[in-house]
């Protein structure tokens, strides 16, 4: 490298999903996405796009109010233990708890890949991703996997991450997100409503 010579920075897009069902300081769970939308733009700044809002069913079904989801591609130039750590305290700030898996939640921030980035290895993320409804609702990792397990299984994920990636292409499964949403069953497309 030459002296002054400026090295391009190496980015990776990541993608988050959000989702609320429970009323915030901020309003409903529609207002409450909105604000973590802006609380993302805030603190990451490189936002290269944002989904239309979603109403959906909360999973598993019956346990709580429908959500209200959306997703953001974000170019980071942070590791995926850092943006994670990010999205943990916006969801803090917003008033997040963490006092049962799948419980209503106020704002819930999912980092569901940061570019080819597979976590923490492909076995593991192999494992995580073969668990069945009741070892998921059993079982919680201690370790941060990516891309998230099961947005492959997901409409409520993939339907607005369509909107903002839909050429992004799993690293294991080798599907675009376009692709892993047309797989899905037709029925479980059609609980997403569009909200705006």
């Amino acid at each position: 490298m030459k002296t002054g010579e400026v090295l391009p920075q190496i980015r990776s897009v990541a993608l988050v999903a959000l989702g609320s069902n429970r009323t915030s300081d901020h309003g409903d769970p529609t207002e409450t996405v909105r604000k973590g939308i802006l609380s993302l733009v805030e603190n990451f700044q490189a936002i290269r796009a944002v989904s239309s809002l979603y109403r959906t069913p909360a999973f598993p079904p019956g346990s709580g109010p429908d959500f209200v989801n959306a997703a953001v591609a974000i170019e980071v130039e942070e590791p995926p233990e850092i943006v994670i750590e990010k999205l943990h305290k916006i969801e803090e700030n917003m008033g997040r708890t963490r006092d049962a898996r799948w419980e209503p939640r106020i704002l819930d921030l999912d980092l569901v890949a940061h570019g080819d980035h597979v976590l923490p290895d492909a076995a593991k993320h192999a494992r995580w991703r073969d668990l069945s409804l009741d070892q998921q609702m059993a079982q919680a990792p201690e370790e941060l996997i990516l891309p998230h397990p099961r947005v492959q299984e997901r409409a409520f994920v993939l339907v607005p991450l369509a909107d903002v990636a839909p050429d992004w292409k799993h690293p294991v499964l080798g599907l675009t997100v376009s692709e892993m949403l047309a797989a899905l069953p037709q029925a479980q497309k059609e609980e997403i409503v569009r909200l705006e």
